[in-house]
C-alpha cells in the first residue's frame, strides 16, 4: 500500500503546469479502436488509468507505443471483441470500448465495469442509446454481449446529461449508417475534444459543446495526430490548493474558461485570481469565507472539485452548505476528514461544514482519486504529520501530484 507522509502546515507558492485531461485521454484512447491506423496522442498524462486502458486495448489487438507523453495507438489489425473483467473492474473508463467495438466489429463483449467507489453509475443511458440504434444486448455472467450488423443513425434524448453515455454514443454513431442527433448531451470540454479528434479523422459532428450534438456516419476514419486538452480538474484541484493553504500559485498550461465557475467561488471566498488565456494565478492570505456551493453537470460546479472545495470550507469562517447532486457517495470521506478536525455533518446529499481556524493531522485513509487528492490538500492545511493510506488512487488521475505539490514547497514523503 502506497503512503504519502504529508508535513504540514504549508503555504503552496510558485508556478506549475498542467498535464493532459485524464477524462479525455481514456475516451481518445478508446475512440482510436474505430480507426483502421495509426493514431498520435500527444499530451497523453502519465497515469496509472492510461496504463490500465493501454493493456485494455492491447488486449483487444491494438498495438501501442510510449515515448514520453506522446502514445501511438495502432489498430490496423484484427480486433478481438471482449474485455477481460480482470482489467475492466479497475476502472470505470474501459466501458467506453463498447461503442466503438459495436460500430467497428459489430460485436462486443465487455465485463461489467468497477472503478472508484464514488456511487451508483448505471450504464443503462448507454444500452438505452445504443439499442434506439440496432444494437441488441444480453447480460449473463458479469459480461454484457451487443451485436448490430451495423448501427443505424437515430434521435436519442438522454434523461440526464450523462457524459458517458454521450461518449459511448457519440462514439457509435460516427460509423452508423445515417443521421444520429443526440438531445441533452453532456457539453463538458472533453467531449468538444473527442469531437475535435474524429473531426480531424474525417467525422461529421455538429454541435458538441452544445445540449443538442448531430452526427452524419461516415464509412470510414482516418489516421491523425491529436493534442488533448489540459486538464481542467487537475487545475482546480491546484487553483483550491491556494486558496486552502493560503498560498500563492500560478497555473498554466490550460483554459481558464473551463473551470470558470470554480474560479468564480473562489473569488466569492476571497481569494484574488488573475486570470490570462493560458494561465491563471490564484492569491490567498487569510482564512476564506464561507460560501454555498451546488454540484452539476458542466458547466456548472464539477462534483470532481467538491472533494477540495470540503477541505477548503472546512477551514473558513462561518457555516457553508454543500449540495452533491451527481454522485451520492462523493460524501464517503468526511468521516477522515473530520478525523482531521474538522467538523461536517452530511443529511442526505447536503454536507453542513462549519469551519475551524486550522485542522490537525491524522492516518486517513483514500477511497477514490479525488478524495485522494482532497486528503492530501487537507494534510498540507494541518497542523503535524498526516499520512494518507492507499494513496496509490491518486497516481490513477494525478500526474506527478507529489512532485508538483514539492515543488510549490510541500513536504511529502512516499513510502510504499
Amino acid at each position: 500500500m502506497k503512503v504519502f507522509v504529508v508535513q504540514g502546515p504549508a503555504a503552496l507558492q510558485g508556478t506549475v503546469h498542467m498535464a493532459g485531461a485524464k477524462n479525455s485521454a481514456l475516451k481518445l484512447m478508446a475512440a482510436s479502436l474505430m480507426v483502421p491506423g495509426r493514431v498520435v496522442l500527444e499530451r497523453a498524462p502519465l497515469i496509472t488509468d492510461v496504463d490500465l486502458m493501454a493493456d485494455v486495448l492491447q488486449r483487444l489487438g491494438a498495438h501501442i507505443h510510449r515515448d514520453g507523453d506522446v502514445l501511438t495507438i495502432d489498430c490496423s489489425g484484427d480486433l478481438r471483441e471482449e474485455t477481460s473483467y480482470e482489467l475492466v473492474r479497475k476502472m470505470r473508463a474501459s466501458i467506453q470500448v463498447l461503442g466503438p467495438l459495436l460500430a467497428r466489429l459489430g460485436r462486443a463483449r465487455v465485463s461489467m465495469p468497477g472503478g472508484d467507489a464514488i456511487g451508483s453509475r448505471p450504464i443503462d443511458l448507454h444500452l438505452e442509446g445504443l439499442e434506439r440504434m440496432g444494437a441488441k444486448f444480453t447480460s449473463q455472467h458479469g459480461y454484457i454481449e451487443g451485436v448490430a450488423d451495423r448501427l443505424k443513425g437515430t434521435r436519442v434524448l438522454l434523461e440526464f446529461p450523462s457524459v458517458g453515455a454521450t461518449e459511448n454514443l457519440l462514439m457509435a454513431a460516427v460509423l452508423a449508417e445515417g443521421a444520429t442527433v443526440i438531445e441533452n448531451a453532456a457539453r463538458e470540454p472533453e467531449i468538444q475534444d473527442l469531437a475535435a479528434f474524429f473531426q480531424a479523422c474525417g467525422a461529421r459532428i455538429a454541435g458538441a459543446g452544445t445540449p443538442t450534438i448531430e452526427i452524419e456516419g461516415v464509412d470510414e476514419l482516418l489516421p491523425t495526430r491529436h493534442r488533448i486538452i489540459s486538464d481542467r480538474v487537475e487545475a482546480g484541484t491546484f487553483a483550491i490548493a491556494a486558496v486552502a493553504t493560503r498560498g500563492d500559485i500560478t497555473i498554466e498550461g490550460f483554459e481558464p474558461l473551463h473551470i470558470e465557475l470554480p474560479l468564480q467561488k473562489l473569488e466569492e471566498a476571497g481569494a484574488e485570481v488573475t486570470r490570462s488565456d493560458t494561465s491563471v494565478r490564484v492569491r490567498m492570505s487569510s482564512r476564506p469565507r464561507s460560501i454555498d456551493l451546488v454540484t452539476l453537470p458542466y458547466p456548472g460546479f464539477p462534483t470532481d472539485l467538491q472533494p477540495m472545495m470540503m477541505v477548503m470550507l472546512a477551514q473558513g469562517e462561518g457555516s457553508s452548505i454543500l449540495t452533491e447532486n451527481v454522485f451520492e457517495s462523493r460524501f464517503l470521506f468526511v468521516d477522515e476528514l473530520n478525523r482531521m478536525g474538522s467538523h461536517i455533518r452530511v443529511e442526505g446529499h447536503h454536507a453542513v461544514i462549519r469551519g475551524v481556524e486550522r485542522l490537525s493531522s491524522a492516518p486517513v485513509q483514500v477511497p477514490d482519486i479525488r478524495a485522494g487528492a482532497a486528503l492530501v490538500l487537507g494534510g498540507l492545511c494541518a497542523e503535524g504529520v498526516t499520512e494518507v493510506y492507499d494513496a496509490g488512487h491518486i497516481d490513477r488521475g494525478y500526474e506527478d501530484l507529489v512532485g508538483k505539490l514539492t515543488a510549490l514547497g510541500a513536504d511529502i514523503e512516499v513510502r510504499d
